[in-house]
C-alpha cells in the first residue's frame, strides 16, 4: 500500500525510462501519425499507408453515423455560435441545459456535461477528497493502482485536503481492512480498464453496502458499448438516487460525440460542483458541434440500432477470440492485449502489423507496468468479419508461436 503520492513527482523517472520505448515507436511510424479518413474504420496515414484501425476507441462505430455528423452541423446553424464563451455557472446556451437534462433521463442519473474526462476527475476529485459529498468529512482516498491516469493525476491536489492511498489491483480484502480503520474511504477506481480487465464491482458494493464506501468509478470504456440504453457496466446496478456513488464517463469514445459527463446521486451534489468544481466549469464547455452529435446519439440510444451495433460487436469479440488466445479472452471489454514483455518487441510487432494495413498501439511504460508491455487491440461492431480474420491471420503469422506461449504460462 503506497502512501500520499505525487504523480507529478515522478515524471522525470517516467521520462527517463520511457524516452527511448517512444523514439522507437515514432521512428517505427506508429506514432505522430497524421491521417484522413478514406472509410468508416479505414484511414490513410502521411506515409501512403492505408490502415485498418485497430487501435480505437469508438467500439460501436458511432462517430461515423450520419445522424450524429447531421447533428452536430444542425446544432451550430440552429445556435449561431460554436460555444458561449464564459464560465457556465454564470451563463451558458440553453442547448447544453437541454442536453444534460436528455443524458440525465437517458441514464437515469443526474448528469452533468463536461469537457472531457479528465477535466470532470480534475474538479470533482478534489471536492470528493474534501468531504464535500460526504458531510464535510474528508474521507482516506484510495486509489485502485491501475485507475486511470486521468484520475491518478489528480492525486496531489487530493493529497492537499486528505490522506491518499495508492492499493494493488482489485484488492477487495486490502480495502476493506481500510474501511474498517478508517471512519470513511472513498475508492477510485475503472469499470472497464483501459488494458483490459474490470472491477470488482460486486465487492465494491457489499462494501459500500457494510461500510458507507464512497466510490469514484470511470465507466468511460463501457458507456455504449454494454448496457440497456448504453448505461454501461456500473450505472445498471447504481440506485437512482445513490449519493455515495459518482460516476464518471467519456462521450468520446462508444457514445460517439464529445467531452465526458458525470453521473451523481442527487441535484445537490450537481450544484455544488457546478459552483465550485473548477475545471468542470471555466469558459472551456462543450461547443455546439459536440452537443448536437450527443443529442442524436441519444436519440440512436433509444433505437435498436444501438443494440443491433451491441450485439455485433460482442460478435466481433467472439470471433476474434475463436483465432487468437488472449488473457482477456471471453470478456464483454472490446480490449485485447498481446504480451510481449519488452516494449522493444511490442514496437516491431506494431509496426509490422501496420505496414500490413493494421494500425494497433503498442503499450508499455508507463501506460502499463514495465516488463508487461503489449500489442493493444480494440475492435468496433462496424468491422467486418473478413478484416478481423485477416488481421488475425496476419498476426498469429507474426506473433503466433509467442502468443501461445505467453497464454500458456498464465
Amino acid at each position: 500500500m503506497n502512501g500520499n503520492h505525487n504523480q507529478h513527482g515522478n515524471y522525470k523517472r517516467v521520462i527517463d525510462t520511457a524516452e527511448t520505448s517512444w523514439d522507437c515507436s515514432q521512428r517505427s511510424r506508429l506514432s505522430g501519425l497524421n491521417v484522413t479518413v478514406l472509410a468508416p474504420n479505414h484511414l490513410a496515414d502521411q506515409f501512403g499507408r492505408r490502415l485498418h484501425h485497430f487501435c480505437t476507441s469508438s467500439y460501436l462505430g458511432l462517430d461515423y453515423h450520419p445522424r450524429l455528423l447531421n447533428g452536430a452541423v444542425d446544432a451550430i446553424r440552429q445556435n449561431g455560435t460554436l460555444r458561449i464563451a464564459n464560465s457556465r455557472n454564470r451563463c451558458k446556451l440553453g442547448v447544453l441545459d437541454d442536453y444534460e437534462w436528455r443524458l440525465s433521463e437517458l441514464f437515469q442519473s443526474h448528469c452533468l456535461a463536461t469537457l472531457s474526462c479528465s477535466a470532470a476527475s480534475a474538479g470533482v476529485l478534489p471536492l470528493l477528497a474534501a468531504g464535500i459529498f460526504s458531510d464535510k468529512q474528508p474521507p482516506t482516498l484510495v486509489f485502485d493502482r491501475f485507475a486511470n491516469a486521468s484520475m491518478s493525476h489528480a492525486k496531489s491536489a487530493c493529497a492537499d485536503e486528505t490522506q491518499v492511498l495508492t492499493l494493488p489491483h482489485n484488492d477487495m480484502d486490502q480495502l476493506e481492512q481500510l474501511c474498517r480503520d478508517h471512519p470513511r474511504v472513498a475508492y477510485v477506481a475503472d469499470g472497464l480498464y483501459s488494458m483490459g480487465g474490470m472491477c470488482d464491482l460486486e465487492g465494491l458494493l457489499f462494501l459500500q453496502d457494510r461500510y458507507g464506501l464512497l466510490l469514484y468509478l470511470d465507466d468511460s470504456h463501457a458507456l455504449s458499448t454494454l448496457g440497456e440504453q448504453g448505461a454501461g457496466l456500473v450505472r445498471p446496478e447504481i440506485d437512482q438516487d445513490n449519493e455515495q456513488t459518482i460516476i464518471v464517463a467519456s462521450l468520446d469514445k462508444s457514445f460517439g460525440a464529445g467531452g465526458g459527463l458525470v453521473m451523481l446521486g442527487s441535484e445537490r451534489h450537481k450544484r455544488l460542483i457546478h459552483r465550485y468544481g473548477g475545471p468542470t466549469n471555466w469558459s472551456q464547455s462543450l461547443n455546439t458541434a459536440m452537443i448536437g452529435a450527443g443529442l442524436a446519439s441519444i436519440e440512436l440510444h433509444r433505437t435498436q440500432t444501438l443494440k443491433a451495433a451491441q450485439d455485433k460487436l460482442q460478435k466481433n469479440l467472439k470471433l476474434f477470440d475463436s483465432l487468437v488466445p488472449s488473457e482477456q479472452a471471453g470478456s464483454r471489454s472490446p480490449i485485447r492485449l498481446v504480451r510481449t514483455g519488452d516494449a522493444q518487441s511490442a514496437n516491431q510487432l506494431s509496426a509490422r502489423l501496420a505496414d500490413l494495413g493494421y494500425l494497433t498501439s503498442a503499450v508499455f511504460f508507463p501506460i502499463v507496468p514495465n516488463g508487461s508491455a503489449a500489442v493493444r487491440i480494440t475492435l468496433r461492431a462496424d468491422m467486418e468479419a473478413s478484416v478481423i480474420i485477416h488481421f488475425c491471420t496476419a498476426l498469429l503469422e507474426l506473433a503466433g508461436a509467442h502468443l501461445h506461449r505467453r497464454v500458456s504460462q498464465r
